[in-house]
């Protein structure tokens, strides 16, 4: 049995964690509260901050200040004084769809995708935020998801959740996607639906299973490597963090379950930590 600590508030649709390397501070999302919540390493001297209106993926641009993807766009977010203004509007004028998954690539760029409230299918893009600038890299896509880098800088990941690949995606030497994405690891014949995932120090893939109660760790061929069990139905992403960078930190949903389903995983919505053998990768700084 996997040992985990448990901790935060019970999330319906808990997302985005983001170690801050600088601050050695957890921050994590409930995407439809548009709540940014944040720990220490072990989930004590809990903040939370209020965006009224979803939000849900974040990067850091220096030790105050973090990049914050809401409904309407990319926010500027001062952390000690709880304030934020518009670097970019994100589809603001489309109420159908709202930000998700996204991650600060090597080169600072910061990569995010839309999706439609109600999964419409298609209602989303993927795109790009660099040198201040959003460019649209690609759609449609319905639940953009996986959105992570090779600690060699040579590949991007993505994943539309409800076609259960995850892509490849290669970059050039400025960090530019080129060519056309290629699956690297096809779930489809197994029913998993791919959530979000992060790279290891090693090249390693782990993704937290949407509705698979568990993390799988894929080698850099895509091929299964190990899993960890989870006490929750839905994980929803995966960080490193701690001061070695080898404690794996885990969103969770309580979205859409019965209760029923509930009773079965009290813990559900909330981060579940636990430490493995392997270290992670500091996430990049964003580059304005």
């Amino acid at each position: 049995m996997t040992d985990f600590k448990i901790f935060g508030d019970h999330c319906t649709l808990g997302e985005g964690p983001l170690w801050h390397p600088l601050r050695e501070r957890l921050y994590w999302f409930d995407i439809p509260a548009g709540k940014l919540h944040s720990t220490n390493a072990e989930g004590e001297q809990p903040r939370e901050f209020l965006f009224g209106e979803a939000a849900s993926a974040a990067g850091w641009i220096d030790h105050d200040t973090l990049l914050v993807a809401t409904a309407s766009g990319l926010q500027k977010f001062d952390i000690n004084l709880g304030s934020w203004e518009t670097l970019t509007s994100m589809e603001a004028d489309n109420n159908q769809t709202r930000s998700n998954d996204g991650r600060t690539a090597p080169d600072g760029s910061f990569w995010i995708g839309t999706m439609g409230y109600n999964l419409e299918p298609g209602a989303g893009a993927y795109y790009r935020y660099h040198n201040g600038r959003l460019d649209k890299i690609f759609h449609p896509v319905t639940v953009p998801n996986s959105t992570c880098f090779s600690p060699d800088r040579k590949f991007a990941y993505v994943s539309d959740t409800v076609k259960r690949l995850i892509w490849r995606w290669s970059l050039d030497d400025e960090g530019n996607p080129v060519g056309d994405r290629e699956v690297h690891i096809d779930l489809s014949d197994k029913g998993i639906n791919p959530d979000g995932s992060v790279v290891d120090s090693d090249g390693y893939l782990w993704n937290a299973q949407w509705g698979g109660w568990k993390i799988v760790r894929y080698d850099p061929n895509g091929v299964e490597e190990r899993v960890i069990d989870l006490p929750v139905q839905q994980p929803t992403c995966p960080a490193f963090g701690g001061k070695d960078l080898k404690r794996l930190y885990i969103t969770s949903a309580r979205d859409r379950l019965s209760d029923e389903a509930l009773a079965k995983q009290p813990d559900a919505g909330r981060v579940l930590a636990v430490d493995v053998d392997v270290a992670g990768l500091a996430e990049y700084q964003v580059k304005l």
